[in-house]
């Protein structure tokens, strides 16, 4: 009864983080789904976000410029990994490790000091109503149509000619270049709207938790990618609208998982591990259950 108790309390927080990280999903199944470009660099884009975002808000900038910034802050480095990748030729995955690299000495850059209290400064929750910030409910209706608009617009661009060549290199690039498709310009426009959409959420979080710090994107991209990896078993991703939906739904499991082990008693340092060893599963079971298939026909033939 206890754990049921812990498990429903943990609910709304664990909700309102799941709204915000299903923006990190979107930017993880973007490179990965529809553009075919393996990328790891939301575990960069994230805090640069977040950190540029926190120095503006500091300095005494709005709420709505200092998120603006944070975004174009996010879309050039997302720039950056896919131009690295394809000018020099190296692997995707490697480039953005090199740009996650380079971003926490830009993050510490930017702040002057590894961590801003932003406890005393607006946010864009009181732009929408004074006081919002310290209402959980209220933080969480916010997030809800933020996702809803975000949805809708990014259903819409991918209706669009911009859209529908974002998804044709992803899904065959000889054609897609048959077809005059800028195969080049096309990735790089998609991997900094996907780097675009995990500083958003960079910048939502520190003005949600009160403080901005360099190390908050540590772990975000096992996070994406066990939201992205749920949602689709959820609801698969045989359509656009599917593959859009998928990061969200997700997102909202996979924290709703994360309550069920705190009310378990899990302590908050192992829920890294728990995040590993969960995608680790999700990988790994389709392969295993495909042998088992196939022993299983051995048997009978």
């Amino acid at each position: 009864m206890e754990i049921i108790t812990s498990f429903i309390g943990l609910i709304p927080v664990t909700l309102a983080q799941s709204l915000i990280y299903a923006f990190v999903a979107l930017g993880v199944m973007i490179p990965f789904r529809v553009l075919n470009f393996p990328d790891l660099s939301s575990e960069g884009t994230f805090p640069l976000g977040g950190c540029v975002c926190g120095a503006l808000l500091a300095m005494g900038y709005g709420p709505a410029s200092a998120m603006a910034a944070g975004v174009a802050g996010g879309f050039l480095a997302g720039c950056a990994v896919a131009m690295i990748a394809l000018a020099f030729r190296i692997s995707s995955l490697l480039s953005g490790i090199i740009v996650i690299t380079m971003l926490y000495s830009v993050n510490l850059r930017v702040m002057g000091r590894s961590n801003i209290a932003l406890f005393t400064y607006p946010t864009i929750f009181d732009l929408v109503h004074p006081g919002l910030n310290e209402s959980l409910p209220g933080k969480i209706a916010v997030l809800a149509v933020a996702v809803v608009l975000v949805l809708g617009l990014l259903f819409a661009f991918m209706k669009t000619e911009k859209g529908i060549a974002l998804r044709a290199v992803g899904a065959n690039l000889h054609m897609a270049q048959a077809q005059g498709i800028s195969v080049w310009w096309t990735k790089v426009l998609g991997v900094a709207l996907a780097a675009s959409f995990s500083a958003f959420a960079g910048t939502v979080l520190v003005q949600s938790q009160g403080f901005s710090d360099v190390n908050i994107g540590f772990g975000v991209v096992i996070n994406g990618l066990a939201s992205l990896i749920i949602g689709e078993l959820l609801v698969g991703r045989r359509s656009v609208g599917r593959q859009l939906l998928a990061p969200v739904i997700g997102a909202i499991a996979y924290y709703q998982l994360i309550s069920v082990c705190l009310a378990l008693g899990l302590v908050p340092s192992d829920l890294k591990f728990a995040s590993g060893l969960l995608v680790l599963i999700m990988l790994a079971a389709p392969m295993l259950f495909d042998k088992e298939r196939s022993m299983a026909r051995e048997k009978v033939s």
